[in-house]
């Protein structure tokens, strides 16, 4: 294949000319990403300025459509997505009305955005709202936690809340979902002593909920704990046809773990190890499996011996 031999003065024409179309290509580009488009782009609405003594709940999602002028810069570097990645709506029509629009809100809405760019319409423009009456209820805290302790201590008593119950409001239907509040994950390391702090309320997932108030103390009972033996009576539970039953043995062992401030407290009356007789009537077992239908939370089960017992049934 043949090759066209430039001289050096071709040669040096020929960059002359790629170089002169480079910058004018260039020039072009630079032109024409300065200039205004307008594109499509998705965003967050975030609610503000709630009407007050009223629960409501939108009928659309919370995403919108925006018609957004910008450069062409914006356009290629920006992922046709606006910054911020969320916009500000004021709710404050809803006390005389069911609906938003967003053609009364552009000007306020287009000052959160880069001064480069500017919102020229909203897809849906108006939002709709459903109202309810607001109810309030007290629902009780649940801790969320991540703890460990210094060896032989734990928790010796009941987590204690102040309060222990937190106020939630907003429309019916949402209440009836909460149970319970849980808290922020509270994380302690090498706990050996009894613990007094202020954790916050898990952060709102619900719409037009509101929680009172945003964070409780919570105290942990922290003691020392050691081990203690109890030789338990066992008990008989669904015996509806009043069979004599004879357990073999008739006391179980047991092992576990108490604080040492709650050592004398803590006796059989605070224990019941059971057998039931379901698990022969229903489920044809030759033993019957020892449950403890009470044992105290603050105590910790070591073992269990015997873990079945044999019986007799005199009819």
């Amino acid at each position: 294949m043949a090759f066209i031999k430039l001289t050096k003065i071709e040669q040096k024409r020929f960059f002359v000319l790629v170089g002169c179309l480079l910058l004018a290509i260039a020039g072009w580009l630079f032109m024409a990403l300065n200039n205004k488009y307008v594109y499509t782009a998705k965003t967050v609405l975030v609610y503000e300025n709630f009407p007050q003594n009223k629960a409501f709940h939108p009928l659309q999602p919370d995403t919108v459509d925006l018609q957004v002028e910008g450069t062409g810069w914006q356009l290629l570097f920006a992922r046709l997505r606006v910054n911020p990645q969320s916009i500000s709506i004021s709710l404050d029509k809803l006390s005389n009305r069911n609906f938003i629009l967003f053609s009364e809100q552009l000007y306020s809405v287009n000052k959160q955005l880069e001064t480069s760019q500017k919102i020229i319409s909203v897809r849906p423009d108006t939002l709709y709202f459903d109202f309810s009456k607001r109810t309030v209820k007290r629902v009780p805290v649940k801790l969320v936690s991540n703890l460990s302790f210094a060896n032989q201590f734990g928790i010796s008593d009941d987590l204690e809340f102040k309060p222990d119950y937190v106020t939630v409001s907003g429309p019916q239907e949402e209440l009836d979902k909460i149970k319970e509040w849980k808290t922020d994950t509270l994380k302690l390391q090498h706990i050996h002593d009894s613990v007094v702090t202020r954790v916050s309320m898990k952060q709102n997932v619900f719409k037009n909920v509101d929680i009172f108030p945003s964070s409780v103390q919570v105290k942990l009972p922290v003691d020392e704990f050691t081990e203690k033996t109890l030789d338990l009576p066992v008990k008989i539970i669904n015996n509806t046809e009043y069979y004599n039953v004879k357990l073999f043995p008739k006391k179980v062992r047991i092992t576990f773990m108490v604080a040492l401030s709650s050592y004398q407290q803590v006796n059989e009356d605070f224990i019941d190890a059971v057998v039931d007789m379901n698990e022969w009537k229903l489920q044809k077992h030759s033993q019957l499996t020892i449950k403890l239908n009470r044992f105290p939370d603050y105590c910790r089960l070591v073992k269990l011996t015997p873990d079945k017992v044999d019986f007799i049934i005199e009819r």
